[in-house]
């Protein structure tokens, strides 16, 4: 746990006062608060097991445990109260903690929500559904705590096989720093931001700027520590090969707890090539039409990304493509690839930087634009937070110049708004969709992830509906020129607009099964290995005690219907 938290005083003292509301509210609805006997059980229970290092949500320390709970709450708008909050925050030691913290929240009814970096787009890892309604009933989720990873942040490295063994809390950017202290000719393949979790990263596959020529992160994980439902610490061989094929791209919070992950390091050049820059609006339709011809069968050394958005930093302050790109090589063959591929881009040398692969990574994180300490890849705590909602695509064939004028003109009416295309082919090309859980392979020109952000007043004025609304629309309005049947979507990109787990303790006849209710976004994160999942939540969770709002069932669920609160 780091030193000292940053205090989040902007919304701290609004929460406080409701929290204090929701106080008063509880002694007039005593079954609201019907948890505080299970609370002391559980407390009780910690304490037994020598668990000292958690926080619980009561009215004595209601600074202490917002400073904490917003530390890794990465998305703002999930610190809103309507949001439920965790009864306890609790930072395990050990994985040996991780299975005692399991059996007590087992015991005494609470759900588990994991948090590694805190990075979940829809708040998963920090919060639980709002109250919804269902058969005219009210369905208030079951009380739930938050396993914080943040202290099991270890991290090993064995140059001599090509491995390490990382700790599910720690981030991606700490793991990058330790590879990159004993070596300059290794690296490995995962996201571009350094402030996200490993444990969470891994477990939806992982995807950055090597990952046209290594594949994702899950695709390097050569054994794991997963304890599961029963507090068992198990090893690749004791979960078994179904299970652990499953952690890998099968999405967080599914399966259990990974305490940690051994991994295959991969090589990297002592010089890569790395490129961030701009071009203006009227070059948009033009440098989109040959990335989507050439990108795929580029040099799978080269993984360049293009960000349309609106280009304050140009003095027009029209819409901008942003053109990101790292080479694994000198700059001459890079100057010489993007010249033959990209003629409209109109590449320049003094644009191409060379640099170690190391700082390549502070370069195109934006964390100091390449001019800092590359020790800043070791901070977890996220400067740039933000209200924001995300959306996600998968592009199979070409989009026409219709489409892309559709896009442009979403565009240029949000300055907030932004749409990045992240290639594929080279290794997602040659890998089968099936090899790990993770699906989106062969025949995938490039993904896309639509973003829309809004600041506090417009958060607390009600307008975070409005830019929700837009970026629907604008997904909407790209469904002819994405792919389908199903439409396909990044699980690392969660997005609760696809489907949602609102009372899974219903019996009704006519009620389809978790099963089949899951396939709404469970084949859009999984495609044809959505059955395969299945099998494995079986396997490893039939009681279906790893779940959350967009979680995958077993086939047989035995949910008792006292894990949710009714209110007539």
């Amino acid at each position: 746990m780091p030193n000292s938290l940053v205090h989040s005083s902007n919304y701290v003292s609004l929460l406080s006062l409701r929290f204090l509301l929701l106080i008063a509210i509880c002694c007039l609805v005593p079954c609201l608060c019907s948890e505080t006997t299970n609370l002391d059980k559980i407390t009780s229970c910690f304490i037994g097991h020598n668990i000292s290092n958690f926080t619980l949500y009561s009215s004595s320390n209601v600074s202490a445990y917002f400073d904490l709970l917003n530390f890794s709450l990465q998305n703002l708008r999930f610190s809103d109260i309507s949001f439920s909050k965790p009864s306890a925050i609790i930072i395990p030691k050990s994985k040996e903690e991780i299975s005692s913290i399991v059996l007590c929240c087992r015991k005494w009814s609470f759900d588990i929500r994991i948090r590694s970096g805190g990075h979940s787009y829809e708040g998963i890892s920090s919060s639980s559904s709002s109250a919804s309604t269902s058969n005219n009933k009210t369905v208030i989720s079951a009380p739930f705590v938050v396993i914080d990873m943040m202290s099991l942040d270890k991290i090993s490295v064995d140059l001599k096989s090509e491995t390490a063994w990382v700790e599910s809390g720690a981030t991606v950017g700490q793991t990058y720093y330790a590879i990159a202290e004993l070596s300059n000719v290794h690296g490995f393949p995962a996201g571009a931001c350094p402030t996200v979790g490993v444990g969470g990263h891994f477990s939806g596959g992982g995807y950055g700027f090597l990952g046209r020529k290594y594949g994702v992160a899950a695709d390097h994980v050569v054994d794991a520590l997963l304890v599961d439902a029963k507090g068992q610490i198990l090893n690749r061989d004791a979960m078994g090969k179904d299970v652990f094929w499953a952690i890998r791209g099968g999405g967080g919070g599914n399966w259990g707890i990974v305490f940690a992950w051994k991994i295959r390091l991969v090589k990297v050049p002592e010089i890569v090539t790395v490129l961030s820059v701009a071009r203006p609006q009227h070059t948009i339709e033009k440098i989109i039409q040959q990335f989507q011809n050439v990108v795929h069968d580029l040099d799978d050394k080269f993984h360049i990304i293009v960000l349309v958005t609106f280009g304050l930093h140009l003095e027009n302050k029209e819409i901008a493509v942003i053109f990101q790109g790292l080479y694994q090589g000198p700059r001459s063959e890079a100057l010489s690839i993007l010249t033959n591929s990209f003629p409209s881009m109109e590449i320049r040398e003094e644009e191409c930087k060379e640099m170690s692969w190391i700082r390549s990574v502070d370069y195109l994180s934006d964390i100091s634009g390449g001019k800092g300490s590359i020790s800043s890849l070791r901070e977890r705590y996220f400067e740039d937070k933000a209200y924001f909602k995300v959306k996600s695509d998968y592009v199979r064939k070409p989009i026409p110049s219709v489409g892309i004028k559709t896009l442009i003109d979403f565009l240029q009416k949000k300055p907030k708004a932004s749409a990045v295309f992240e290639p594929y082919g080279g290794f997602m090309e040659k890998t089968r969709s099936d090899a790990i859980a993770f699906p989106h392979r062969k025949g995938n020109i490039f993904s896309i992830e639509y973003t829309i952000t809004w600041d506090e007043m417009d958060d607390r004025s009600g307008k975070s509906k409005k830019h929700m609304n837009w970026l629907r629309r604008f997904y909407n309005a790209m469904t002819p020129y994405v792919s389908s049947n199903p439409r396909a979507a990044y699980v690392n990109y969660i997005d609760l607009d696809l489907g949602e787990v609102t009372d899974i303790s219903s019996t009704a006849r006519d009620s389809p099964s978790p099963v089949d209710s899951a396939r709404a976004w469970g084949e859009k994160y999984f495609l044809k290995n959505y059955d395969r999942l299945v099998m494995a939540k079986t396997i490893i969770d039939p009681q279906n005690v790893f779940r959350h709002q967009q979680s995958l069932p077993p086939m047989i669920e035995t949910i008792s219907p006292k894990n949710y609160i009714y209110i007539e």
